[in-house]
């Protein structure tokens, strides 16, 4: 435990720089920084008085770094709900409120409670956007990367960070020349994007793509999250940057250390052998092309145009980025199918996607796959392969699990929106519970009707509001993490 709290306020102590960031741009556009200011303050505080008070620590063990995996995705955003709660932000002074839309900022989500996104000042916009950005790869991630010191248990620690069942021996010789390659993949994605971005606006392609807005569309696309800083998304933007921003959605869902290992070591062989890969490629094609029919069918749409649709909202919610061209809550029922099942598929682990991922669903058909044959040939031996591996009997029983405490989540989740909603503190609907508990435990953001792509959660009551930050939670951090921490023998040991 005291090893925990010890990592835990040096992510903290960390942490605290960030806010020098928004302090900035408060100061450069006339705002008053004191409320980043105070917070960053707060934070480092906090982080200094947790080091000081564990002094000299033993190694960071496994069972300690699921603690320090739920303690800084819980205080991150109560920290970084802060600056909204003391600088009295319309729509966001409320601490439940506040907290909801940094918990939806840091876990990339998008979810937003604002129902006037333009009432907000340039300082503030910029903290929602960089809290994406941060959370996008991940704090911890960033933390390892900086800080030597966490490098005794930091290999437990990456494992719990990044989504999905990632390859842990791809990963590198040290863990802290690890988390930098994949910050550097991050860095240089987001810089790609900002500059072509930018270059739309500089062109006159897009006169709305200024140099502000295309960082915070970038850092959005980037970090698979979904804020921006219009409330219409990014059905106002020219057909251009859509298009632009569909290539950066699709690049930043594959596994950075497969970006890693195209751009830096020319693996392009061990690249194009990757089924994950290959199979998100594949459905995203195949969604899109669901979604297409429908809107062809209905007359929703025409053209290329139409197809610029499609493409573009399967890309987004797949991504679980949650960016939208066009309102998807009134879509026919083959079209909206289609988005709600993309909710629990996601991008490829080791990106910066919510959802379950697409590796898993490939483990989880082979492994159908491999009993079923074993039914028929009870003596055969048939291990499991995904791009030529033969998958380990840990790796099935952990996708298996993740998938059980996934959808039992989704469904206590769903359970208790419902029964908000019938104690009358709501009028939401069963249809519209399930799809704002998949998109926040997905990490996707918007769902359907009320709390569609362009409307908001701010109807919804303080207890929906309250799960939902904890499906939120629960989605970034991968749910088993906090569900060993609930188990009661953990704190027994």
């Amino acid at each position: 435990m005291r090893t925990a709290l010890g990592v835990v306020g040096a992510l903290l102590a960390w942490f605290a720089v960030a806010f020098a960031a928004p302090a900035a741009v408060a100061l450069a556009a006339g705002e008053p920084p004191w409320p980043f200011l105070v917070s960053g303050l707060a934070v480092a505080v906090t982080g200094l008085a947790l080091k000081r008070l564990t002094g000299e620590r033993p190694p960071l063990d496994i069972r300690e770094g699921f603690l320090v995996v739920v303690a800084v995705w819980l205080l991150v955003p109560a920290f970084g709900a802060l600056p909204f709660v003391l600088g009295r932000v319309p729509q966001l002074d409320h601490p439940v409120d506040a907290y909801f839309e940094a918990m939806s900022g840091f876990t990339a989500t998008g979810a937003t409670v604002l129902t006037d996104v333009d009432a907000l000042g340039p300082d503030m916009l910029f903290w929602r956007q960089l809290t994406h950005w941060l959370g996008g790869l991940g704090i911890i991630v960033l933390a390892l990367a900086v800080l030597p010191r966490l490098r005794i248990g930091g290999r437990e620690l990456l494992r719990s960070e990044l989504p999905g069942p990632v390859e842990m021996e791809s990963l590198g010789a040290t863990v802290r020349g690890t988390a930098r390659r994949l910050w550097k993949v991050y860095l240089a994605v987001t810089a790609i994007g900002v500059l072509a971005l930018a270059c739309l606006g500089w062109t006159g392609l897009d006169p709305r793509m200024g140099l502000f807005n295309a960082f915070s569309y970038a850092t959005s696309a980037v970090s698979l999250g979904g804020f921006t800083p219009k409330a219409d998304s990014a059905r106002g933007l020219a057909p251009v940057t859509q298009w632009v921003l569909c290539g950066l959605m699709v690049v930043a869902g594959v596994n950075l250390l497969r970006l890693y290992h195209l751009a830096a070591l020319r693996r392009i062989r061990a690249v194009s052998r990757d089924e994950e890969l290959r199979l998100y490629l594949v459905l995203l094609a195949v969604s899109a092309s669901f979604v297409g029919v429908e809107l062809f069918a209905d007359g929703t749409v025409d053209g290329l145009g139409g197809v610029r649709h499609a493409v573009f909202q399967a890309v987004s919610v797949m991504t679980t980025t949650g960016f939208a061209t066009l309102d998807w809550s009134d879509w026919g029922t083959l079209a909206t199918l289609t988005l709600l099942a993309l909710m629990f598929v996601g991008a490829c682990a080791g990106s910066a996607s919510g959802s379950i991922k697409v590796v898993r669903h490939l483990i989880l058909f082979r492994f159908t796959r491999h009993e079923l044959e074993q039914a028929v040939h009870p003596n055969a031996v048939l291990p499991v392969r995904v791009s030529g591996r033969v998958v380990d009997e840990p790796a099935l029983r952990s996708a298996l699990v993740f998938a059980l405490l996934y959808l039992l989540a989704l469904a206590l989740g769903t359970l208790g929106l419902a029964l908000d909603a019938e104690a009358g503190t709501t009028g939401t609907g069963a249809f519209t519970a399930l799809g704002a508990a998949a998109a926040c435990l997905g990490n996707v953001g918007p769902a359907f009707g009320e709390v569609g792509p362009f409307g908001s959660y701010a109807p919804l009551g303080h207890l929906s509001k309250a799960i939902l930050s904890a499906l939120m939670l629960l989605g970034r951090i991968e749910i088993v993490p906090l569900a060993v921490l609930l188990r009661r023998g953990y704190w027994r040991a």
